[in-house]
């Protein structure tokens, strides 16, 4: 027996207290095991994990790497099929698969089975089984030992394991059944025919509903010379576990009267439904699709498709917990977002790097820094690989030490400004005045607006009921998109000013009520000023920095000044053009005594881009004089350095 472990944090060791207990625990999302479709042949045939948190979208685990080496448990350097059980006494996880490496040794002959258990679905053990050299008398001059899969007999309380096999004696492809030891990693004695179809079966899976063991299949239909007319999935029926099954000759799935061939068909119940999935590989198109039914025999004649990052082969479905997908999560990375929220919607993650968010497509940061708290809040560029800008809500995070990370329950939507007719949630700024805090937001050519919430998580609700600053009000400009990018700072003699503008630089002042303007609307001018938008305004020292996106693709430029409302010299080049990304749009706060530079750009491979953007942080340096250090963006940010 082999056992293989991986480092884990040892809050994620031990099971959960449900099962301690002997309850069922709430099933919440899926676990995905497969085996590779695409990519370096030599790596495809390896056990590999994706999750799920509604059976649909999926997310490849360990960067769609395999999870436990195939040289290291199987005899032949490969396997396939992987099918993984949830174990009926509450005694871990069980996974079975095909100990074949047709990469090296073709499909002619593959020896047996790989068995393997855990606790924690982290570290496996596992047991090879050759059929041949174990049992000579029944299985000599055996040819294939096909997709094995366990179910566990509740009445005996054992797990059956029951597989396929092809003798180059006998070519017709049956299923055999043994029970396996108490250790999982034998048969208890020789596996015995368990079922027959008439023209033969491969890929079984065995469910139990209504009184009923339902085995579905790959079956065929043969002609009176023995040639092969029709394949796909079939069915067949017992009272018994191990049978007698009753064959029914019906096909299930929707292309068996198609060229289209399929299997590898698995069948899983949704959580919290009536519903069953029907999966089923589609190889020779490199598809996985599935149908839907509520009593095992009707089945939705509509196939559905998998949306995925990786290329599944011949795989297995289980449910599984929060607590074990934020298992799964802290050894593979990958599990998506929902699984992994805690009870009051709050996800924690932590940055190691730039992009200091991967989970989103962040963009148009803008940082408030409340005693030992930065807050941090973005636009949110919906999905990767966009061919616009597809914007409709606000995010925000928080941060005690740059490194560890809370995002927050949504706490602004585009919809939550009944006047913004444009539906783009475009670049916003938080203030704090009067206790209360304000998200000033864009909208593209609705204008600028106004939201206040009681704490800096929100949520939000609109503070106007219209926009505080219109196309009208920006009187130098002409084109339909100038009122975007607010800025706002709040000077030593607390007045609170507001920035703003696309191709022109505005400024005025606001109330004390923080929803109204304050006398004139003025426009920013100097000597060098190349404005094309994102305005910021912080000060140092008694200094005043405006910093600003400049140029197209844009670069970050500032300029000084020694008021609020200037007037500015040109400065220089702040920052470069973003990776990736033909937008820039800067952040600069200062936080336990050091000052950041907070960007973004298109830095998510191989989704982003510009459409598709990604927070990032650097250190900001001051030169002497006070002037700025250019910004050099880096990969590793202001992630702490390994010795």
């Amino acid at each position: 027996m082999k056992t293989f472990r991986t480092t884990t944090a040892l809050l994620f060791l031990s099971l959960s207290l449900n099962l301690m207990f002997g309850q069922n625990p709430k099933m919440d999302g899926y676990l995905f095991a497969y085996f590779e479709g695409k990519g370096d042949g030599d790596k495809q045939e390896q056990i590999r994990f994706a999750v799920s948190d509604d059976a649909i979208h999926w997310k490849a685990l360990n960067g769609n790497k395999p999870i436990v080496s195939s040289a290291e448990i199987s005899s032949t350097g490969g396997v396939r099929d992987p099918h993984i059980l949830r174990g009926g006494k509450k005694d871990g996880f069980y996974m079975v698969a095909t100990d074949m490496y047709t990469r090296k040794n073709g499909w002619d002959y593959n020896p047996g089975i790989v068995l393997m258990h855990s606790d924690d679905l982290i570290n496996w053990k596992s047991s090879a089984i050759n059929l041949e050299e174990t049992y000579p008398e029944k299985f000599k001059n055996n040819k294939w030992v096909w997709a094995p899969q366990t179910f566990y007999d509740t009445k005996k309380k054992k797990y059956l394991v029951y597989f396929t096999v092809r003798s180059y004696d006998n070519l017709k492809l049956d299923f055999y059944a043994a029970y396996a030891n108490k250790d999982f990693t034998a048969f208890e004695s020789t596996p015995k025919l368990l079922y027959s179809a008439k023209d033969g079966a491969i890929d079984g899976d065995i469910i139990y509903k209504d009184g009923l063991y339902h085995l579905f299949y790959k079956g065929n239909t043969k002609d009176e010379n023995g040639k092969e007319i029709k394949n796909g999935i079939k069915q067949a029926t017992s009272k018994k576990l191990l049978g007698p099954y009753e064959e029914r000759f019906e096909y299930l799935d929707a292309y068996a009267d198609q060229n289209t061939t399929v299997e590898g068909s698995s069948v899983f119940k949704l959580n919290d439904s009536d519903e069953y999935i029907l999966m089923y590989d589609l190889y020779s198109s490199g598809r996985y699709e599935f149908q839907r039914s509520t009593d095992l025999y009707n089945f939705t004649t509509e196939t559905e498709s998998f949306t995925k990052d990786f290329f599944p082969r011949h795989g297995s479905i289980i449910s599984i917990t929060k607590e074990e997908a934020k298992r799964l999560n802290a050894t593979w990375g990958g599990v998506p977002q929902a699984l992994l929220t805690e009870a009051d919607g709050t996800f924690p993650f932590q940055s190691t790097g730039n992009p200091i968010i991967t989970h989103k497509y962040t963009a148009d940061p803008a940082a408030l820094v409340e005693n030992d708290t930065l807050w941090l809040f973005t636009g949110h560029d919906y999905e990767g690989g966009q061919k616009g800008y597809n914007m409709k809500d606000w995010l925000v995070f928080s941060t005690t030490d740059m490194q560890n990370w809370t995002e927050h329950p949504v706490p602004l939507k585009i919809t939550d400004f009944t006047w913004a007719t444009s539906g783009d949630a475009y670049a916003g700024h938080v203030a704090k005045r009067n206790g209360k805090y304000y998200w000033y937001i864009s909208t593209n050519w609705n204008g600028i607006g106004v939201a206040v919430a009681d704490q800096p998580q929100g949520p939000y609700k609109d503070a106007l009921g219209k926009p505080l600053l219109t196309n009208e009000d920006c009187f130098a400009s002409s084109h339909a998109w100038t009122c975007i990018d607010p800025a706002i700072f709040i000077d030593k003699d607390d007045q609170p000013w507001i920035f703003w503008g696309n191709g022109v630089c505005y400024y005025a002042k606001l109330k004390d009520n923080m929803i109204e303007i304050d006398g004139e609307i003025k426009k920013i001018d100097f000597e060098g000023l190349d404005f094309t938008e994102a305005p910021w305004v912080h000060e140092k020292d008694g200094t005043y920095y405006l910093t600003y996106a400049t140029g197209f693709p844009e670069k970050i430029a500032y300029a000084t000044a020694d008021a609020v409302d200037g007037p500015y010299t040109y400065g220089g080049i702040l920052n470069e053009i973003a990776g990736n990304s033909n937008t820039n749009h800067q952040s600069i706060v200062e936080f336990e005594d050091d000052w950041y530079f907070i960007y973004h750009n298109g830095g998510i491979q191989t989704d982003g881009g510009s459409y598709s953007r990604s927070v990032c942080i650097d250190k900001l340096i001051y030169n002497e004089d006070g002037s700025l250090k250019r910004v050099q963006m880096t990969s590793e940010g202001i992630a702490p350095v390994n010795e």
